[in-house]
């Protein structure tokens, strides 16, 4: 069983993903450092998939070549998946949009974790964590099961996405829904990420 520990960076675009899109579901991917320390796997990065081709397969291989592509020329991995579900009240992953796409993942990543966007959890105040991490279990029960992670400086991830929030700014992100729609959208965030590193210079 692995620990998790996701970056500011992961965890605020996977928030903003979900915030641009309150009605909607939206999923994503996770990437870590590929060398592991330990039992510990670091997610430093989320990469929004869509909000409308969720299901839409030949979209969704599309998408994961491009992003291997890119994990691979950044010295990453694709580690985990990350989703939202419509419902405000589902907040487990049998309740997650397209699911396999995680069972996909784990098939090349054994250590591959599970993130689901807690929607009750998701107000501007962001005082607390709002997702809960999974990661794939051995035992003959259910595939995925609830495992320990840490959220990368805690108090000042929290207040500065809550700031973020109430200022707009995740109407910034990009997802590839968005990219397939007009190709000079940057579904790499690249912007967004200098932003979010130029914020986290502040605390």
């Amino acid at each position: 069983m692995c620990d998790y520990k996701i970056s500011e960076r992961a965890y605020t675009k996977l928030i903003f993903h979900a915030a641009k899109y309150p009605h909607q579901a939206v999923n994503g991917l996770l990437l870590a450092e590929k060398t592991s320390k330990g039992s510990l796997v670091e997610i430093v990065d989320a990469i929004p998939l869509f909000h409308q081709c969720l299901y839409v397969t030949p979209m969704v291989e599309v998408a994961l070549m491009q992003i291997d592509a890119y994990a691979e020329r950044e010295g990453l991995v694709i580690a985990g998946y990350y989703a939202a579900p419509e419902n405000f009240y589902d907040n487990q992953v049998d309740k997650t949009p397209a699911a396999k796409i995680a069972d996909k993942i784990q098939e090349n990543y054994k250590n591959a974790c599970f993130a689901v966007v807690d929607n009750k959890l998701m107000t501007l105040m962001h005082d607390r964590t709002a997702i809960q991490v999974f990661s794939c279990s051995a035992d003959s029960g259910p595939r995925w099961s609830k495992a320990k992670f840490t959220l990368a400086q805690t108090a000042q991830t929290l207040e500065g996405v809550s700031l973020l929030l109430k200022r707009g700014a995740m109407r910034d992100v990009v997802d590839f829904d968005n990219h397939l729609d007009n190709p000079e959208n940057d579904w790499t965030n690249d912007f967004l990420n200098q932003s979010l590193n130029d914020l986290q210079k502040l605390y």
